[in-house]
């Protein structure tokens, strides 16, 4: 017999396999970000054209929605907007073509500031601690190892809304509502159990027979900890930083019932931004979108550690 054969793999994808995938990721990847273009849209629109009917995909691009967004205005008579000085800036400028003047900042920046520190505080604590009691569930003989990891699972079990009125009770007894460290405190509590379950599968993972040859070397336990395991988890560490980020950032329930001012953070705070006649959709579109930022920007950032980190482990020889 004569002839030649194309050697396929049964694992390896064909080449139409491949094609059609890359069409239904696409066309995902863009109907999954119709809404987000949407909401970026309309951060640069005028409020009348934010509710037209129907809606204006092709506009005037205005930035009315930040100013309003950073800004609290309010409506005068004709005479007394006739007596005012010119506008010294451009945004009094559009401001005034409304009838309107500033009076001062609002309130968005310091929500904004207050969801950066809780935000990435608690992410840094639950990653943090959830090492260090991963590293000791996997390497160490813990009593009772197993029912204690079924206990933490089992945190992750009930929506944390079920008990919130009960740390509602708690924190104004502890004198903890409204604070940064009461916050801080209850997203890292709610973010450690899938840290620690995260993180002690990449643990795992890793060869004990490197720490050994480590401590052999004269090294100590942290040290080959620090030198040898700590870098190897990178992926893992990554991956389990953008997860408690994205629950702590975007969280709303307990930050609506635990917070009214000083620990304000954003989630709250947007969806009650009232302009002239009701909500000023360019504003609340203007500040999810500034809202959306640091999140995307860290994800960005630990992009190459991410894909590793979701698949770490999935392949085992």
């Amino acid at each position: 017999m004569s002839g030649t054969f194309d050697a396929h793999s049964i694992v390896e994808p064909s080449r139409t396999s491949r094609r059609v995938a890359s069409v239904v990721v696409v066309v995902y990847a863009l109907v999954s970000m119709i809404p987000l273009a949407w909401i970026v849209m309309t951060g640069f629109k005028s409020p009348d054209a934010a509710i037209a009917y129907p809606p204006e995909v092709v506009f005037e691009p205005t930035l009315e929605g930040y100013v309003n967004l950073f800004t609290d205005r309010t409506r005068q008579t004709p005479e007394y907007m006739a007596d005012l000085p010119p506008p010294e800036t451009w945004y009094d400028e559009l401001v005034r073509s409304r009838n309107m003047v500033i009076t001062g900042p609002s309130r968005f920046f310091g929500r904004y500031k207050n969801s950066l520190i809780i935000g990435f505080g608690s992410t840094f604590l639950a990653v943090f601690l959830g090492t260090l009691a991963a590293y000791a569930f996997s390497r160490f003989r813990v009593p009772l190892k197993d029912d204690l990891l079924f206990f933490i699972l089992s945190t992750r079990m009930f929506p944390p809304i079920a008990v919130a009125v009960p740390i509602y009770l708690m924190y104004r007894a502890l004198g903890m509502s409204d604070s940064h460290f009461g916050m801080i405190i209850l997203y890292t509590a709610v973010n450690l159990s899938l840290s620690v379950w995260l993180l002690k599968g990449f643990v795992d993972e890793i060869p004990r027979e490197y720490e050994e040859a480590a401590m052999i070397d004269g090294y100590t336990r942290l040290q080959a900890f620090w030198k040898v395991v700590l870098p190897q988890m990178s992926a893992g560490i990554a991956a389990t930083a953008i997860f408690c980020l994205i629950f702590a950032w975007n969280e709303y329930a307990f930050a609506l019932l635990l917070t009214s001012g000083n620990a304000q953070t954003a989630p709250p705070f947007i969806p009650i931004i009232i302009g002239e006649g009701g909500l000023d959709w360019p504003a609340v579109a203007a500040g999810t979108t500034l809202f959306m930022l640091p999140v995307v920007i860290f994800t960005v950032i630990l992009r190459r550690h991410l894909l590793r980190g979701i698949t770490f482990g999935a392949v085992r020889r």
